[in-house]
């Protein structure tokens, strides 16, 4: 063959193959773009709340592309939104099983997505699989732990079931306290803390242990003082917990309860000094004079009631004074 007849056939090949490969990048912009389309066309659909509808827009996006990995997640976040905690029928059991299903196929297209890991968890919590669950959420750590945040988000976990697995809560106490470890600076991570023993649920018949964990949760309130002494909310949420802590357990000694109440009194006049134009301070000071200190003290009872009723008229007065500043702004804002 001659080297003229070579070059010929070898130039027919390659526009053989340029054509080729043309073809083939056209199909695939073309099955991007209807795939985009109808991607789009669900959330929309998500958006408002039409989540059958979404569902089917989502799978006609995979049908052009198989590998979106957000049409899967955002499958079984439509039957998360379909499926309804609690509700033992065939259909609610069915709405489970394919979010459990999309959310695991997007998971398996791309392993290290952070936000289908906890979505996953967040179904497995729902339908209280408590095991499944733990392992996504711990897996969030392991992808991002620069993450301090995510220290709250799998204690937040544990402590949704620290009233029905005694591990539980041992485990969200040391999610807080490691988060604290890791930015002992921060006063949020003391915050959350104390909001956690705050909440973290005792049996009735166990009064003392609910009162050591206000107790616990006071001294994390104090820390966060230390670092954020200027912050009258800071202030306000420890005089709150003292206030509870004498209302609530009303079998200790008169003298105990008076003393955490003028504890209490000072924390809320503080956060109230801070800020004299926040509203919350008065009205705490309010419930702290008529509820456990007129009480406590009877033969004072007339000027804390008198006291409580000028702090309440002070929160109205100051609540209304918020409220008629917003609708301004709100009408300013409609100004053009």
């Amino acid at each position: 063959m001659s080297r003229k007849r070579i070059n010929s056939l070898a130039v027919i090949l390659l526009a053989l193959a340029v054509l080729v490969t043309a073809t083939s990048c056209e199909k695939l912009k073309v099955s991007n773009l209807k795939a985009n389309y109808h991607f789009k066309r669900a959330n929309t659909l998500f958006k408002e709340g039409k989540y059958r509808n979404a569902v089917a827009e989502y799978e006609l996006a995979l049908k052009y592309r198989p590998d979106l990995v957000q049409a899967y997640r955002y499958i079984g976040e439509s039957y998360k939104q379909l499926f309804k905690p609690g509700v033992d029928t065939p259909l609610n059991k069915e709405f489970a099983q394919k979010a459990i299903e999309a959310l695991n196929k997007a998971l398996e297209i791309d392993p290290r997505n952070k936000d289908v890991v906890l979505s996953l968890g967040d179904m497995y919590d729902k339908l209280r699989m408590f095991k499944e669950a733990e392992k996504l959420y711990l897996r969030v750590l392991e992808l991002d732990p620069q993450n301090m945040d995510n220290f709250y988000v799998v204690a937040e976990f544990y402590s949704r079931y620290a009233g029905e697995i005694p591990e539980a809560a041992r485990l969200a106490e040391s999610m807080y306290l490691r988060r604290i470890e890791a930015d002992p600076e921060n006063p949020m991570g003391y915050a959350y803390a104390a909001n956690y023993y705050e909440h973290l649920p005792v049996s009735e018949q166990n009064p003392e242990q609910a009162m050591e964990n206000f107790d616990k949760a006071n001294m994390f309130w104090e820390m966060r003082i230390t670092l954020d002494p200027e912050n009258p909310q800071a202030w306000l949420a420890k005089g709150v917990n003292r206030w509870s802590r004498a209302y609530r357990f009303q079998f200790r000694p008169e003298a105990e309860r008076l003393a955490i109440a003028r504890d209490a009194l000072k924390a809320i006049e503080k956060a109230r000094d801070l800020d004299p134009n926040y509203p919350e301070p008065y009205s705490w000071l309010s419930v702290l004079y008529k509820s456990v200190l007129a009480r406590l003290e009877p033969d004072k009872e007339a000027r804390y009631n008198a006291e409580a009723d000028r702090n309440l008229e002070r929160f109205q007065e100051l609540r209304k004074r918020a409220a008629e500043k917003k609708k301004l702004e709100e009408e300013l804002k409609g100004v053009k």
